[in-house]
């Protein structure tokens, strides 16, 4: 469990010294093993650092599910990095990914107040220099804008985490006895409200999604990658950690299921005007972590009890299988002539997977929700979101090929090929091996009534696909970011707001300026839980 998050952070280190740099750099796709190994091994169980505090390490089911699925991205991802970037780019790619992969990893384990703000920081504040990676003009101005929103994220859950230690009995910050004191917190409403706008924030929902759709066409291919799947799943493992089923009001929890809804909706909607596949793929993703927020309100909503397991398996393939495409989306640029087939149809067989499509992994995971998402109201809007997922899937697979490679004899390198393939077959194959663990049911998914069903909205989408082709070309492209873009060029007609934000974008393009702003935060939080642990 210590070396889960300590191993790639070592191996950091050993970037330092300039003869280790060129191995350490080549290194990164062992740094991601240990955390497949307490997946593996460690569930349930706890390490305590400090009596007092009790400062935790934990693992339970959806922890676990989910730093496995997430040790396995990051594994093939860091593979593909190593095949995609020259050896010259490759160390100080590496600078920003073992950081970014020690908080990505470490957040699933982190079992008190103090250590989950620190790690979910961690999984935050270095992606920033995966994002600006490539320096050009649009790789800055994503960075500015992500690096402004994650300030905002990490500060509304120091307020949370904050007001959490002071209304918890006692000395202890460990998750396990400061959630349950949120039922009685006299600022109970406030401080959930604070640990909405944090998480969504992260997990992108609407209207505090567009840092995704910004964020990821700008990152090199790999960084995507873990983006989109690893990175915001810290957001949805801090829905199930801190709004646990038994603590949360029923109201907050219909709040959170109508506001995933909403999400998954916009995210189809923006995406189908979007001509690049990254901004596709990453629309995609807020409308998938839409579904999954909807099934976690609905979990809370409806007393659930095994709504944790079952929203973090659906999050485990949407983290597979929108890793393994964005690979793909790499793999196709260099891919000519039939080889590109190797590309296209694993990945029109993962695209459909978020329809639901029997016999796929996205099936499976829409089954896991079934006693949340199955019946009724959510029922309904579950299965057209499924029609609209589809549709929105089909149209990246239409857009893949725009940027492949003209020459027909051009061949991507093992070392590119090998890690798509491995996480494309992971995203069909893990969920099929984890299903009945989550206490889902093949006999029941595979009688003629259910896959018919989950077939439906398939074909559903398929059609709608049919008149996108004939009648898309009327739709506007709706720029990567949509409300964020509009919102600035409003304040731009001239308002002090707009010269305001202008100058405050161009500050957070400087490291420093965003470095020392999120350590302060981080210093900050650090200093009013050790304040109030000591006070009780």
């Amino acid at each position: 469990m210590l070396a889960t998050p300590l191993i790639p952070l070592l191996l950091l280190a050993a970037l330092a010294r300039r003869d280790w740099r060129p191995a350490a750099a080549r290194l990164i796709w062992a740094a991601p093993l240990p955390g497949l190994a307490c997946a593996l091994l460690a569930n349930g169980s706890s390490i305590v650092f400090d009596d007092r505090l009790r400062l935790t390490l934990a693992l339970d089911a959806p922890g676990a599910l989910l730093l496995g699925a997430a040790a396995l991205l990051w594994c093939g991802a860091s593979v593909f990095a190593r095949g995609y970037l020259s050896a010259e780019a490759l160390p100080r790619f590496a600078a920003w990914w073992l950081p970014t992969m020690a908080g990505s990893l470490g957040i699933f384990l982190a079992g008190d107040l103090i250590g989950f703000y620190l790690l979910f920081a961690l999984a935050s504040l270095p992606a920033w220099g995966l994002v600006i990676h490539d320096r050009t003009p649009g790789a800055w101005r994503a960075g500015a804008t992500y690096i402004l929103l994650t300030v905002v994220g990490e500060a509304a859950l120091l307020a949370a985490f904050a007001l959490m230690a002071a209304a918890a009995p006692g000395e202890s910050l460990a998750l396990a006895d400061v959630v349950p004191a949120l039922a009685d917190a006299a600022l109970r409403e406030v401080t959930i409200a604070l640990l909405l706008i944090g998480f969504g924030l992260k997990a992108g929902l609407v209207p505090l999604h567009v840092w995704l759709p910004i964020a990821h066409p700008a990152a090199p291919m790999p960084a995507s990658a873990v983006l989109s799947g690893a990175i915001i799943k810290a957001g949805i493992i801090g829905l199930i950690r801190f709004l646990p089923i038994e603590a949360t009001p029923a109201a907050w929890g219909e709040a959170l299921a109508a506001a995933g809804f909403v999400t998954a909706f916009w995210g189809v909607a923006m995406g189908i005007t979007q001509r690049n596949p990254k901004a596709v793929l990453a629309y995609s993703s807020v409308s998938q972590m839409g579904v999954v927020a909807a099934a976690i309100g609905m979990g809370i909503a409806g007393g659930i009890t095994t709504t944790p397991p079952s929203a973090a398996f659906y999050a485990l393939h949407h983290m597979l299988a929108k890793g393994a495409l964005f690979l793909a989306v790499g793999v196709a640029a260099m891919a000519g002539g039939r080889l590109r087939w190797l590309v296209l149809a694993p990945a029109t067989l993962l695209a459909l997977g978020f329809g639901g499509l029997p016999m796929t992994g996205g099936w499976l995971a829409k089954e896991a929700v079934k006693a949340e998402l199955g019946s009724g109201v959510p029922g309904m809007l579950s299965a057209l979101s499924a029609v609209g997922s589809t549709l929105l899937m089909l149209h990246f697979v239409r857009r893949l090929p725009a940027g492949g490679a003209e020459d027909a004899t051009l061949r991507p390198a093992p070392g590119i090929l090998l890690p798509w393939l491995g996480l494309a077959a992971a995203s069909i194959l893990l969920p099929v091996l984890c299903f009945v663990a989550v206490g889902g049911s093949f006999g029941a998914s595979l009688r003629w009534a259910a896959l018919a069903k989950a077939l439906w909205p398939v074909l559903a989408g398929a059609v709608l696909f049919g008149a996108l082709l004939r009648w898309g070309g009327r739709l506007p492209q709706v720029p990567e970011g949509d409300v964020i873009v509009l919102a600035r060029r409003a304040l731009r007609l001239g308002s002090p707001a707009g010269d305001a934000l202008a100058h405050a974008e161009a500050t957070l393009r400087a490291w420093p300026a965003a470095g020392l702003a999120l350590l302060a935060v981080t210093l900050a939080l650090g200093a009013l839980l050790l304040s109030s642990g000591r006070t009780g």
